[in-house]
């Protein structure tokens, strides 16, 4: 088992393409998104190759291996042009005996989690900073943005091989950050 989890996206066609160049290159199984596809949002610029349409075009054809919880900036209208769903406000996987909490981050988030069990992983987008917080009895992941990284974050995804997280930089795959799920109590490497 493979994913790769990426976010906010914002209507970036090129940024878009590059990251399904990148799902390709992991041969992940699933591509999971957490959300702000489509649209930059009022508080953001114009990212670089703004194309919704196009970036509508690419997801449609990976709408087989695409999993996606809605962002802040999904609408009603989004759903009528993706073939995917996308109005979600979250989903759960087993990882082990804990879950994982798939989410934008706008209503969860990590200074409001939602209700866990000790050792689940809340993972969601929605800042655009790549981030990964031990706490008491979770852990907050963010694989940041893939258009509009924020704080001095890089653009970037994650993948999930069913034990490891592994944060990459898009445009270099290069790894910068991981953490292990049987190493819990070891927190962030």
């Amino acid at each position: 088992m493979k994913w790769m989890i990426a976010s906010d996206i914002h209507g970036a066609a090129g940024y878009c393409r590059t990251m399904l160049e990148r799902y390709d290159e992991e041969e992940a199984e699933r591509l999971i998104l957490l959300g702000d596809l489509l649209y930059h949002g009022p508080r953001n610029d114009l990212p670089e190759e703004y194309d919704p349409k196009q970036v509508i075009e690419m997801l449609n054809a990976g709408r087989n291996f695409i999993l996606c919880v809605r962002g802040n900036c999904e609408a009603e209208v989004d759903q009528m042009v993706l073939k995917f769903p996308v109005l979600a406000e979250y989903a759960l996987m087993p990882a082990g005996s804990n879950i994982i909490y798939i989410t934008h981050g706008h209503h969860a988030s990590e200074q409001s989690p939602p209700p866990h069990a000790p050792g689940d992983i809340l993972l969601a987008g929605h800042t655009h900073v790549a981030k990964c917080e031990k706490h008491e009895d979770y852990v907050y992941m963010n694989p940041g943005s893939v258009a509009l990284p924020k704080d001095g974050s890089r653009r970037s995804y994650m993948t999930f091989d069913g034990n490891t997280f592994i944060w990459k930089d898009l445009e270099t795959a290069e790894p910068f950050m991981q953490y292990e799920l049987a190493q819990r109590d070891a927190g962030n490497e």
